[in-house]
């Protein structure tokens, strides 16, 4: 169990004991486990423990492929059960005169005391707004949900195959830093000081590959995908090279 835990940061310790008392349901009980919708890391943290050789599998959905979050079924050696119990819905309210984005409608959620757990992406395409959410709470967000905001609204469940597919646009771009420190980067790609960018770690605000990182100096790689909250998404793709003047030279993409 130590030995485990070494390799996650405190905060994610109580969801690896969960992760390895499903593990041990479906390997001596042979029961499966469906969880509520995971983030990334969360996913990365199953798919480590579980591993990809053993009797036991793991598979994942959020409803559609591009899905960020995702609901797991654990199986035990022999199951094939896929039920990952989702349900889909579009917003219905007047498009041409009210905005509506993904915080607001996730907040008007939020509000009824639906836990966030309970719910997978929101996906916005030009005025359209769709959702996907654990089946067992379908009743209640039909039910409930008739407000935006102050916007009367009210939601139409759909079927997978009628939801947005979003499309990714990332916009590269080449930079210089003295090291590949975190907060080097970080201050590069989203234009920050250097203490701003250390601030902003500090404050538990960045991510990479979706895990929390909270120390400035951590060195990145290539392929690693960093979020800081409020200012956005980038990719390290490339290390060119070195300068005359000891720079390193990178390439990189930002989310736009």
């Amino acid at each position: 169990m130590v030995l485990i835990h070494q390799h996650f940061n405190e905060e994610e310790r109580p969801f690896v004991d969960r992760v390895l008392d499903w593990k041990t349901r479906a390997e001596e009980r042979f029961i499966p486990t469906r969880t509520d919708f995971l983030d990334p890391r969360r996913q990365d943290i199953i798919r480590s423990i579980i591993g990809v050789s053993g009797a036991v599998r793991v598979i994942f959905s959020g409803g559609y492929d591009q899905a960020e979050r995702k609901r797991a079924i654990i199986l035990p050696p022999y199951s094939d059960e896929s039920d990952f119990s989702l349900a889909f819905f579009e917003l219905v309210y007047p498009q041409k005169f009210v905005r509506i984005e993904h915080p607001n409608l996730l907040g008007a959620l939020l509000s009824l005391g639906i836990k966030r757990d309970k719910l997978g992406d929101i996906l916005v395409e030009e005025g359209r707004i769709q959702w996907v959410c654990a089946r067992e709470i379908r009743d209640y967000v039909r039910l409930h949900l008739t407000e935006v905001g102050r916007q009367k609204v009210s939601c139409r469940e759909i079927e997978a195959n009628q939801l947005i597919q979003p499309k990714e646009e990332w916009e590269e771009k080449h930079g210089f830093v003295t090291s590949l420190r975190l907060d080097v980067v970080i201050s590069e790609i989203f234009h920050l000081s250097r203490a701003k960018a250390q601030d902003v770690i500090l404050a538990g605000k960045a991510r990479v590959n979706w895990k929390l990182v909270d120390k400035p100096s951590l060195e990145l790689e290539v392929g690693d995908l960093l979020s800081v909250r409020g200012f956005g998404r980038a990719r390290l793709d490339a290390i060119k090279g070195m300068t005359k003047r000891g720079h390193l030279s990178i390439d990189y993409s930002r989310l736009k």
